[in-house]
């Protein structure tokens, strides 16, 4: 069967039991039918090969079978395979819950933003509408009251006319659509800081206090969420160290069968419900306890801002702008932050709230006061008390020169090392019919084929390292009849076709085994002997191709010269010379010399016809 037919039956196998299930009255996503098919596959009591074709009985038995799996009622193995599918559906990384967050809220207040930037305003009333709306954005983008309020609207109108005046709408409006959500954007933050500074200073100088500043969604959260999933957490650890003893002690070889009448299977079940409700619990905890650690820098931060805005302030009645709205952003900024905090710190309670009716089936079949009677004078120890036990024994790896271990003395991160697992000693898994025990480190880490391995006491670890493979491979066939622990100790890699249920898609290919790929590179040189060169070498098809066709086209073409008398003398000249300089010289200087006016005037040249002219000579001596 091919893999683009392999995967349309899988899907309209996948389609029929959610149908079938919808009609039965229980809703079930297709991821969860997906791992459903995938572990009735892989169990070995039912015969199927994944290598075969799968034939029309082969998908009526899936289908069966799987629906009885779905439909079971009070089944601790069904509850934590969906809280395995709940949690990696809807938990992810810190970043991405807060890329999550910017976005819903950016998808609540598009429509407001989409009011203001594509508003035509002709009249006054409705200038003052688009400035009423521009007050409810800035209320709904800051978190800061509720624009139903009177006194928070007017308090919000107040602050944003001193910066940004009714008149200014005229300006606004002539901007480009982008201009215009970015000053909504930077308006939104100044408002924002001088809110928080007015109500800062209404508390006085004195006051250091600013715990009523702080985001109120973060000051209902931040006490009540990592509380809480402590509580949670506490409880499940406890039924774990409980059904681990009461385990122990029906799985001890030494003890009477019969002694104690136990659905064992069941009881199995209910420890991996609990122990991966814990798992799950403690990755809350950690994610609430960092908001928790960076809500408390946040503050400092927020106080430091806030008390160099008041010494820029203080009391003057003007402060220059590019002085002052930098820092109302740097608090609004803080400000955000916080509130993105109180966000996540929410949805972390809400997942680890969502987690309880999925530990609901092993408290109803094994109910506190039965569990107490079973165990009777059984001593129940805590997995820090087995780890205080064990942390005497130790690996000593000159005895096990042919395997690798590792010791706390030799690494610095030893804390930190991804072990197998998750954890929990294999050799125990395997001898005592899949019992859960906690690895101690402490005793020597096995690394067997770049994979890490813990044990619980040190004869596992020597008996795991001379036949790893062997156990290997039965914790593998352990997970087949039990598919909850796939996800439970990360088995992922050993069952291939099996994904984590985060990067399982809808319908994706089952029973086709996967296409294996990897990364890897290589380097040599580019010619190691450089007498091998072949000039005349081409790799490239399409250039022979062109090469061969120009040749086969000169074959019917002939090269004709002809000299003439205008071209037989000519040749390529070169001439040198020099280019011009700038040069001067200096010559004598310029003279001159100053002489008389002449001045000569006559006299009698009118009134007589017979009158005698007289000339007088004025002019200077050149003596003088």
């Amino acid at each position: 069967m091919s893999r683009a037919r392999a995967e349309s039956v899988i899907k309209n196998i996948i389609r029929e039991i959610a149908q079938q299930c919808a009609v039965r009255g229980q809703a079930v996503s297709e991821t969860l039918v997906a791992f459903t098919v995938k572990a009735v596959v892989l169990d070995p009591r039912n015969g199927f090969n994944v290598d075969r074709t799968l034939t029309r009985q082969d998908v009526q038995k899936i289908e069966e079978l799987c629906l009885d799996k779905l439909m079971e009622e009070c089944s601790p193995s069904l509850d934590t395979i969906k809280m395995q599918v709940y949690f990696e559906m809807n938990y992810t990384s810190r970043h991405e819950f807060l890329e999550e967050i910017h976005r819903v809220s950016e998808s609540k207040l598009s429509p407001v933003s989409r009011e203001i930037t594509d508003s035509r305003v002709k009249t006054r009333e409705e200038l003052d509408a688009l400035y009423c709306k521009i007050i409810t954005y800035i209320l709904l983008r800051s978190g800061m009251g509720s624009p139903t309020d009177v006194n928070i609207v007017q308090e919000a109108t107040a602050a944003l006319q001193s910066i940004f005046p009714q008149t200014e709408l005229g300006a606004f409006m002539v901007l480009l659509k982008k201009d215009k959500e970015q000053q909504l954007k930077e308006l939104t933050m100044i408002v924002t800081g001088i809110r928080l500074f007015n109500k800062a200073s209404e508390k006085g100088e004195e006051d250091t206090d600013l715990s009523e500043l702080i985001p109120t969604i973060l000051n209902e959260a931040l006490p009540v969420t990592s509380k809480s999933i402590e509580n949670e957490l506490s409880a499940s650890q406890s039924l774990a160290w409980k059904y681990t003893a009461l385990l122990e002690k029906l799985t001890d070889p030494d003890s009477q069968p019969g002694e104690c009448d136990v659905p064992t299977i069941l009881l199995k079940q209910a420890l991996y419900n609990v122990r991966q409700h814990e798992a799950f619990l403690k990755m809350l905890l950690a994610d609430a306890s960092s908001c928790g650690e960076h809500a408390e820098i946040l503050q400092t931060e927020f106080s430091s801002q806030m008390k160099l805005l008041k010494e820029t302030v203080k009391a003057k009645t003007a402060v220059p702008t590019a002085k002052v709205f930098p820092l109302f952003k740097a608090l609004s900024r803080l400000w955000s932050i916080l509130q993105d905090e109180g966000e996540l710190l929410n949805i972390l309670g809400n997942i680890a709230l969502n987690l309880q009716p999925f530990i609901a089936s092993q408290a109803k079949i094994f109910y506190e006061a039965y569990v107490d009677s079973l165990l009777d004078a059984s001593e129940v120890k805590t997995d820090n008390q087995r780890m205080i036990e064990s942390s005497d024994e130790r690996v000593d790896p000159v005895q096990m020169k042919t395997h690798e271990w590792l010791l706390p003395e030799t690494l610095t991160s030893f804390n930190e090392l991804p072990l197998q697992y998750n954890g929990v000693c294999g050799y125990t898994l395997v001898t005592r019919d899949g019992l859960l025990l906690p690895g101690n480190p402490h005793i020597g880490v096995l690394k067997h084929k770049e994979k890490l391995y813990v044990f619980n006491s040190k004869e596992a670890a020597l008996k795991f390292a001379c036949s790893s493979e062997e156990f290997i491979a039965e914790v593998a066939e352990k997970a087949k009849y039990c598919p909850e622990l796939i996800q439970l100790l990360k088995l992922h890699q050993q069952f291939s076709c099996i994904s984590p249920h985060s990067e399982m898609q809808p319908g994706e290919s089952l029973l086709v085994k996967p296409i294996t790929k990897c990364e890897s590179g290589t380097q040599t040189d580019i010619h190691p002997l450089e007498t091998n060169i072949v000039k005349s070498y081409e790799w490239n098809e399409w250039e022979l191709r062109r090469k061969a066709i120009h040749l086969a086209d000169l074959l019917t073409k002939q090269t004709h010269s002809t000299q003439t008398d205008l071209s037989h003398m000519r040749r390529e000249n070169v001439t040198q010379t020099w280019l011009p300089k700038d040069a001067a010289c200096q010559s004598k200087r310029d003279g001159e010399s100053n002489v008389p006016k002449p001045q000569v005037y006559l006299a009698g040249l009118r009134g007589q016809r017979d009158g005698q002219v007289v000339k007088t000579n004025l002019t200077r001596s050149v003596d003088e």
